[in-house]
């Protein structure tokens, strides 16, 4: 398994570790439920470096973006991001990903366009192969991912734990946008208020090496650990999108699943052309025959991955793509793709657990709202 910079920092902490998409992660330190609730009241640390990063530059990089992505990254600025996802040819989600634009090309003023591509871990290869085979102009490409740490500190409190610790205005940085300068003696570093938590916060990359990581990490606990801040593993990670209603790919999305169907359509723009347009334009049309959903449970049972969805009839219509007991509703909750005509608000429909049906109901996303 691969480490990340701070593999000793979770074990010195004692987390639970385990393997996730190749990496020795940390799944739970003092239990999900505890650092769930941290993160939603106050603040907490994912070590998340394990995701990819990918620099395009040139002039001809936010053409090859437009022609791999769904959503419309010729609207970004210098300094802001965009959620986006890349489609195959039959119109599959082969990632989901963010898109950080570094630089506008702005050739007058002698700047070539530089962006930032965040994918996901258990995908970096596969999305560097599908962009490469794409990039038929020659813009150049760098894999940092090996080199690139990256720190979740996420929670309504976050970036007031944070604000002394850099001169960079990140106390009310505004949503899906970045900055880039010094924090805690470290330079170029970019952090930006993105996250997968619904509860606020911010993400730090920077490059792992003088000693980076323990000093960014050190200076973080030594400045939050007073105020309650602590480290996170991924269950919590997992409990916190899900009461968002946030897709895991792999799990919610995958290479068979569109963006449509996935709920996915405010990000999937038919202003231009890109891989799969036609295709997702013509479902569009005909409206998909299956749809994500949110539900949540009537009867006691926890839905899991992979479980069946049925009617009242028992007839199949669907399945589970991810369930849990919600910690901040303590009730059951999960998403899975229905038929389209059971997927409208409040329908009823049934999971199989255990050879029994369980009720539950189509529910409006997200489970939680936060302040």
């Amino acid at each position: 398994m691969k480490q990340t910079p701070f593999t000793h920092k979770h074990i010195a902490a004692g987390a639970k570790m385990a393997e996730f998409a190749g990496y020795n992660m940390p799944i739970s330190y003092s239990g999900i439920n505890d650092e769930h609730a941290t993160v939603r009241k106050n603040a907490g640390v994912f070590d998340v470096s394990h995701m990819g990063e990918f620099i395009f530059k040139g002039e001809g990089a936010l053409d090859l973006i437009q022609r791999v992505t769904t959503n419309d990254a010729a609207k970004l600025k210098s300094g802001k991001i965009q959620y986006s996802c890349l489609t195959n040819e039959n119109g599959g989600i082969v990632d989901d990903l963010l898109v950080y634009c570094i630089e506008e090309n702005n050739p007058s003023a002698g700047k070539t366009g530089v962006y930032m591509l965040v994918v996901n871990a258990s995908n970096i290869e596969k999305d560097w192969d599908w962009i490469s085979f794409h990039n038929t102009a020659g813009v150049e490409m760098h894999n940092i991912s090996d080199k690139t740490c990256l720190l979740a500190v996420q929670g309504p409190n976050a970036a007031k734990i944070l604000q002394p610790l850099t001169e960079m205005e990140i106390l009310n940085l505004k949503y899906y946008t970045f900055v880039k300068g010094n924090f805690a003696g470290v330079d170029n570093v970019i952090v930006s208020a993105t996250g997968y938590t619904g509860a606020g916060g911010v993400e730090i990359y920077f490059e792992d090496k003088d000693g980076n990581a323990d000093k960014i990490w050190d200076a973080i606990f030594n400045a939050g650990t007073p105020n309650g801040l602590k480290p996170i593993g991924l269950g919590a990670r997992d409990t916190l999108r899900l009461e968002m209603g946030y897709c895991l790919y792999g799990n919610d999305i995958d290479d068979f699943t569109t963006p449509l169907e996935a709920g996915l359509g405010w990000i999937t723009k038919f202003s231009k052309k890109f891989t799969a347009s036609d295709y997702l334009q013509k479902q569009k049309t005909t409206g998909p025959d299956k749809q994500l959903v949110g539900f949540e449970m009537i009867d006691k049972g926890i839905p899991r991955h992979d479980y069946r969805i049925k009617d009242s009839e028992g007839n199949l219509i669907g399945r589970v793509t991810s369930g849990t007991q919600s910690p901040t509703l303590g009730r059951a909750v999960g998403m899975g793709y229905v038929m389209s005509e059971f997927s409208p608000i409040d329908s009823e429909i049934f999971v199989e657990v255990r050879d029994k049906l369980l009720k539950a109901k189509v529910s409006k996303l997200p489970f939680v709202q936060q302040p």
